[in-house]
């Protein structure tokens, strides 16, 4: 892969000599998008395997950002004050003992989630299922901030021509809809219905899903979104709380019902509805239940249909490196908007207030920092 200089792709950066201390948005205490504020901290060093990133651009997740902000993240315990920052894209600016995969002055983007490399689960490359998975941005320091440490491995070079908030928005939902696909069986010719398809991740297993030969039908409640999602390029866009849902589902797939569901929501109304959806031998996935997370199994249609759930909680090595080479190949996901780092709260307001139809992502050159 080439390396061009920096300078000749909008929006990135060149590197900077590493200050002692950095610009951050952190918050204090947990609460509404206000108690996001800018602070001053020690930049952080590069450990051996490690490098330091100057970050150009962040994606703003609703578990990873919006409920740690709220104090609502299930599983996660912060040290105030706390920086949030998961998928994020930068220049390497500096490398720690041992690093030589990249170079100062790389554009990369950073897959967020730091496993042991070890256990069982990592050796067979199913790293989603390390038990001493982190993430950057949750366990440890985050990437609202000029400059993020992260694992070597976790970064990834930014093929030509991609900037670099497109570049934040692939690294993290990019992967997870890789693996997605990939366990649930994907091949050209599915029906594959992407349940919440406005979402940042819905949107990108969509886009992913046809860009792979797949005939998508994605769904949202709001009208608006739904013209959004025809635009993007959806086959069938329906709005899954219809009394008639079922029926449209059959109508288009000509009574065959959809190879994979994504259900990402959780909800229990939507939910037997994705299962209803399914075709003999079809396969329900999941990566997160915002809207619920307890639902109803039918256990006679299950094994009667022969039917698959899957639940897969993120992203593996594997599927960083299948995204990245569709990224090459022209692949891209779904930018919604952005803002620039001193608006942080606006939005996190913009992102609870359910206004996006893909990812809202933070940019962070200079000029970002000043209100």
């Amino acid at each position: 892969m080439s390396t061009l200089s920096t300078a000749a792709v909008p929006g990135w950066p060149e590197p900077l000599p590493v200050p002692a201390s950095m610009r951050a948005v952190v918050f204090r205490r947990f609460g509404p998008p206000e108690v996001l504020e800018e602070a001053v901290l020690d930049t952080p060093r590069p450990g051996p395997g490690e490098v330091l990133v100057q970050v150009a651009a962040v994606g703003i997740g609703r578990l990873l950002d919006l409920s740690a902000r709220a104090g609502r993240h299930p599983y996660a315990h912060f040290q105030l004050p706390h920086v949030l920052g998961a998928d994020h894209a930068g220049v390497v600016a500096a490398l720690g003992e041992g690093v030589d995969s990249v170079r100062v002055g790389d554009r990369v983007a950073v897959f967020p989630v730091v496993t042991c490399g070890d256990c069982t689960h990592c050796s067979e490359g199913r790293e989603e299922a390390c038990a001493g998975l982190s993430l950057v941005g949750t366990h440890r320091p985050g990437a609202y901030a000029e400059f993020c440490a992260v694992p070597a491995r976790n970064v990834h070079q930014v093929p030509d021509g991609i900037p670099p908030a497109m570049a934040a928005s692939l690294a993290l939902v990019g992967p997870v809809a890789a693996n997605q696909l990939a366990q649930a069986g994907l091949r050209p010719g599915h029906w594959v219905l992407v349940q919440g398809a406005a979402s940042a991740l819905g949107s990108t297993t969509a886009a992913l899903a046809r860009y792979l030969g797949a005939k998508t039908i994605a769904t949202s409640r709001s009208t608006e979104k739904r013209k959004a999602l025809a635009a993007a390029g959806a086959d069938v866009v329906l709005d899954a709380t219809a009394p008639d849902f079922l029926d449209q589902v059959r109508e288009a797939t000509g009574g065959h019902g959809v190879d994979i569901a994504v259900d990402n929501l959780g909800d229990p109304s939507v939910w037997d509805t994705t299962l209803d959806a399914l075709a003999r031998g079809g396969t329900v996935v999941t990566s997160g239940a915002f809207l619920g997370g307890k639902v109803r199994i039918d256990l006679l249609r299950l094994y009667s249909n022969c039917h698959r759930i899957i639940g897969v909680r993120t992203g593996n090595a594997a599927a960083v490196k299948a995204l990245w080479t569709q990224a090459e190949h022209g692949f891209r996901a779904v930018v919604d908007r952005t803002f620039p780092i001193a608006h942080a709260a606006d939005a996190h307001r913009y992102l609870e207030d359910d206004n996006n139809v893909g990812r809202v992502a933070l940019t962070l050159r200079p000029r970002d920092w000043e209100v």
